[in-house]
């Protein structure tokens, strides 16, 4: 039974899960269904399943048919309907093609019209579009009509411009079309047509600057020139001149660049031609007879191609080349003042351009090459001067070259060039000024000699005494005394030689005019060429003439020759000792002799040097007396009352210059001394040096009047003068000397010493 009920309950379960099968068959989409019939093929009840479906599907069947019996009726109406629409269909499909038959042949020709309005719209479409790019393309083709054409006039930074706006700005707005990819392969070579061009203007500008450098230094010397003697009228004449221009405004240059748009300036060659023009027309402005257009341009060019660099290395390179042309002089330039004249102004020429260039570009010459320029002209320069003015040896041509030399730097020092070496130079050329000047005048000394009849000059009235007087300011009051007829004690070469002599200063103070000397060194240029001039030329002329057989003076004559000889020597020492400028409260001390003290050494040396055709008495005395007289005169200045005070740095310095004078003298300038003969005219200074230099007063006091005494020759009114100058200092210049304990002992020294000193004093009185 318990299996009964077991075959009963798996019969149960059997029947529900083939009813879920079926349920699922029902409601899955078919191609699901494999795994749910594989479950019913994997169980054994598959024959029941099989059963139960076939009944399931009578099940169906039957619903299906009830179905379809109650709507029937309902079909066969509708098919009825349905067969007469189709008849009536029939009829509207013959209506309708009949009704588009009638439309298609009544529309026929509106369907043409309509045709040929779309082939209207369309072409005035196209039309449309071609004005518009016609209207892009036409700017285009006229900025490149524009282009050639100013190519065409040598209107080259237009064109360049023209150009830059065609490729950046109309271009790209037609880059589709073929002409345009034309012209955009084409404008590299416009550009570098524009530079081979404007480069073959410049080249044209540089040929032609340096054809007209000449010219055009000329006329910036002529209006150094205008200018310079117009400051000379304003000097003279101020309330007229200051009517006149400005020297800033005579030299105004101009610095109006010429349009570069202009015809006129695109073609002129860079030289504008001027005539000559007359002495009394107002002569053009150096920058007024050059047109820098074509530099302009070409820098403007350069410089929106982005080839500004190149361009500047060029120019400069160029010039640099024309500079080294123009510094070259011409090998027989020192023939004539034109040589030397052309040479000046095509220097001048060269720098008024650069210069004018330096002001009116930006960057094309800076002034670190401008100065390295001047510094090779100025090198160049005065080196071909000292060679060329060597080989002149005509005083009135050496003279006109340094007027051309000052004209010269003046101008160019108006431009800002440094020309101070130029007139260094100058002072080279006055030395060999002076010997041009001493050579014509050994002529002139020797023609007035030998023409002499070395007679007095007799003189029968007032008149010609007057004349001769004036000729020679010779003052004699015995000869004023004595009536006509008398006689002066002198031939006519003295009077003749006197106004020679005045003649060779004033050719030396024409030389010294406009080289910016002080009127000092004016005089020692001329004190020292005068002193040639006696000591050597006229010197040289009165020996020779001395020494002729035919030609005897009298003893008389002789012994005032060699008296003049003693004073005039004396009097030349004492305007060198003139020159003196002793610092006596110095604390330095010195290393070398005074300059002016040097100075008259030398003279001295050369004077003495031309006395060995005098007899040896006259050589020797007048070498006596000189240094006697500057050993007295050297004495006297250090003692003079105006010297109140002094430092044993001002005695160190005073006894190097006695050291020098004792020097000349051992070297024997004259000879015929024994040794030591004509030191002695210094022992004074020398002993009172010593005795204050080496402070040796114990030795001084103890030896005072022995008669091998050190100091011999030191007087003690000489001693105690100097010594109180220098306590003055001591107590002056040392305010706080009472608290240190050496300089309280320096005063005490000195204050005793000057004690003794009195007391010498005054026993030699007594």
């Amino acid at each position: 039974m318990e299996r009964g009920k077991m075959a009963e309950a798996e019969s149960l379960e059997t029947a529900a899960e083939h009813e879920r099968i079926l349920r699922e068959i029902e409601s899955t989409d078919t191609a699901c269904i494999g795994p749910t019939l594989r479950s019913v093929y994997d169980g054994e009840e598959h024959g029941r399943f099989m059963e139960k479906l076939e009944t399931r599907i009578r099940n169906h069947d039957r619903e299906i048919e009830k179905m379809c019996n109650f709507h029937y009726q309902g079909f066969v109406d509708s098919i009825t309907e349905l067969l007469k629409v189709r008849g009536e269909a029939q009829k509207l499909k013959n209506q309708v093609t009949d009704t588009n038959r009638k439309l298609q042949h009544e529309g026929k020709e509106l369907v043409i019209a309509m045709e040929e309005l779309k082939q209207c719209r369309l072409q005035q479409r196209n039309i449309s579009a071609t004005v518009d790019k016609l209207m892009l393309c036409l700017p285009v083709l006229e900025m490149y009509s524009k282009l050639r054409d100013q190519m065409k006039t040598k209107r080259h930074y237009p064109a360049l411009k023209t150009l830059e706006h065609l490729e950046h700005t109309y271009l790209p707005q037609v880059s589709h079309y073929r002409f345009c990819k034309v012209m955009v392969d084409n404008i590299p070579k416009l550009r570098e047509e524009i530079k081979d061009v404007s480069m073959s203007d410049l080249k044209d500008f540089l040929e032609s600057i340096r054809k007209h450098s000449d010219k055009i230094g000329e006329t910036a010397m002529k209006q150094a020139q205008q200018q310079r003697n117009l400051d000379n009228v304003i000097l003279q004449q101020p309330r007229i001149g200051s009517k006149r221009k400005s020297k800033k405004e005579a030299y105004t240059i101009f610095d109006t660049e010429i349009e570069s748009t202009s015809p006129k300036s695109e073609q002129d060659s860079g030289i504008l031609d001027v005539e000559d023009e007359e002495d009394d027309e107002e002569v053009p402005g150096a920058q007024d007879l050059v047109d820098f257009s074509p530099v302009y341009r070409c820098l403007h060019i350069y410089t929106v191609l982005g080839a500004r660099e190149t361009f500047e290395n060029y120019y400069r390179k160029q010039r640099r080349k024309q500079a080294r042309l123009v510094l070259q002089p011409p090998s027989n330039m020192h023939e004539t003042l034109d040589g030397y004249r052309k040479y000046f102004n095509q220097i001048v020429g060269f720098f008024v351009v650069e210069d004018h260039i330096l002001h009116t570009t930006q960057g094309l010459v800076n002034r670190a090459y401008i100065d390295e320029l001047w510094e090779m002209a100025l090198s160049k320069t005065i080196a071909a001067l000292r060679t060329h003015s060597s080989y002149c040896s005509d005083p009135n041509l050496v003279l006109d070259l340094k007027n051309l030399i000052v004209l010269f730097a003046d101008t160019l020092q108006v431009y800002g060039f440094p020309v101070n070496q130029l007139f260094d130079m100058l002072l080279e050329i006055r030395d060999q000024y002076s010997e041009t000047l001493l050579k014509k005048w050994a002529g002139i000394f020797r023609n007035i000699l030998d023409s002499d009849n070395y007679s007095p000059i007799p003189v029968t009235s007032e008149e010609m005494y007057k004349k001769v007087v004036g000729q020679f300011p010779f003052q004699d009051t015995e000869l004023e005394k004595q009536p006509f007829p008398k006689k002066f004690p002198f031939s006519e070469f003295v009077p003749k030689v006197y106004n020679q002599i005045k003649e060779f200063i004033y050719a030396c103070l024409k030389f010294s005019e406009d080289l910016h000397l002080s009127s000092t060194e004016i005089d020692d240029m001329i004190r020292k060429s005068t002193n040639l001039l006696l000591t050597r030329t006229l010197s040289n002329s009165l020996q020779n003439v001395i020494k002729r057989k035919n030609i005897g003076l009298t003893e008389d004559a002789r012994h005032a020759a060699e008296e003049e000889i003693y004073t005039n020597l004396n009097q030349k020492i004492d305007q060198f000792l003139q020159l003196a400028d002793y610092d006596w409260m110095t604390g330095d001390l010195g290393n070398k002799a005074s300059d002016y003290l040097v100075d008259l050494i030398a003279f001295l040396r050369s004077t003495f040097a031309v006395f060995t055709h005098l007899p040896g008495k006259v050589a020797q005395t007048a070498c006596m007396s000189a240094c006697k007289h500057l050993a007295t005169s050297l004495m006297q200045l250090l003692l003079e009352a105006e010297v109140r005070q002094l430092t044993l740095g001002a005695l160190q310095q005073f006894n190097l210059d006695v050291r020098e004078c004792e020097q000349f003298a051992r070297s024997g300038p004259v000879p015929g001394f024994q040794e030591d003969t004509l030191q002695l005219a210094f022992i004074d200074l020398r002993q009172l040096l010593d005795l204050f230099i080496q402070w040796d007063w114990s030795t001084y006091l103890a030896d005072y009047g022995q008669p091998n005494c050190k100091y011999l020759r030191v007087n003690p009114v000489t001693a105690l003068t100097l010594l109180e100058k220098m306590k003055d200092t001591s107590r002056k210049n040392n305010m706080f000397a009472q608290f240190r304990k050496n300089e309280r002992d320096k005063q005490k020294l000195i204050d005793t010493v000057a004690k003794q000193l009195r007391g010498l004093i005054s026993s030699h009185h007594s």
